[in-house]
């Protein structure tokens, strides 16, 4: 649907300071009907990069490419995306209900249409209690789910959100990651940043992990961690009536076997090691 190809964004904001490079040649490509998970730390651009998707801000060199599945020109590809920014801002006097409807009314939407779509979408996010209170009195999960319905009325093909699920609390996290799998399950392409790793390990097919700008992996989940792992095996075993255990390289795994039989230790277990995708990525140098 998108593709990012070989892009690179620098700042430049003080003539004596030396222009910063937030984008270094990134390259990836969004496929149709996929959940991506976009992974880095604050800081490593992924903010920058949605934004460039988003024709925001421009690349100071390289193409974006938007396929025809969203459209054959401006216009049509941007009609239909749907986008949740990182701090989204709501108008505090407005209800939930009347910001909804000034959203969907921007994209061309019916009212009719929009009262559908809060009535089908309003119960799925737990939000429809809140709809008719003034947004100021709104929790920092109530604007995420209000914010996020309001990506969603115009039924786009692609929806980008950068960092949804930040500052929610657990529920609320598990709750809008079901929407998610919802949304994807229906054929929609969803592309989410986060720094949160488990949340994108639950719900995405593929990841792709940028460090300074720079793309490191990109791959499903499953890909990724066999290709940065080496298999290891927790050895826990009894020594001078102590428990104690090693992760050992399986490499490694007999010879360490051998040693502690030769030494008259008991071996107690042996249970092959798998890094989780959080693991992987805080390991990433």
């Amino acid at each position: 649907m998108l593709e990012f190809i070989e892009i690179t964004k620098t700042f430049s904001s003080d003539l004596l300071k030396k222009p910063f490079k937030a984008v270094d040649n990134l390259s990836f490509k969004i496929e149709s009907g996929k959940t991506i998970g976009f992974l880095g730390a604050n800081g490593a651009g992924k903010t920058t990069s949605i934004k460039m998707a988003m024709d925001f801000i421009r690349p100071t060199s390289g193409q974006i490419v938007y396929h025809e599945a969203l459209g054959k020109n401006r216009s049509q590809v941007f009609s239909n995306i749907g986008y949740l920014p990182e701090r989204p801002f709501f108008y505090p006097h407005l209800t939930g209900r009347d910001f909804c409807c000034y959203t969907g009314r921007l994209v061309g939407l019916s009212d009719s249409v929009i009262k559908d779509k809060i009535q089908f979408w309003g119960p799925k996010f737990k939000i429809d209690f809140a709809l008719d209170r003034e947004i100021k009195t709104y929790s920092k999960g109530m604007l995420q789910r209000t914010g996020f319905l309001s990506t969603l009325l115009h039924d786009p093909k692609l929806i980008v959100l950068d960092e949804p699920l930040a500052g929610v609390d657990p529920i609320g996290r598990k709750e809008l990651k079901d929407i998610i799998e919802q949304i994807s399950g229906e054929g929609k392409t969803v592309f989410f940043s986060s720094h949160i790793v488990s949340d994108v390990e639950e719900v995405c097919d593929h990841v792709l992990f940028i460090k300074d700008g720079k793309l490191l992996f990109s791959g499903s989940v499953d890909q990724v961690i066999k290709d940065n792992i080496k298999p290891e095996s927790q050895i826990k075993y009894l020594r001078n009536g102590e428990v104690k255990k090693d992760c050992v390289p399986d490499l490694e795994k007999m010879q360490f076997l051998g040693n502690l039989v030769k030494n008259d230790y008991e071996v107690l277990s042996v249970e092959p090691q798998k890094l989780t995708l959080e693991q992987i990525f805080y390991n990433v140098k």
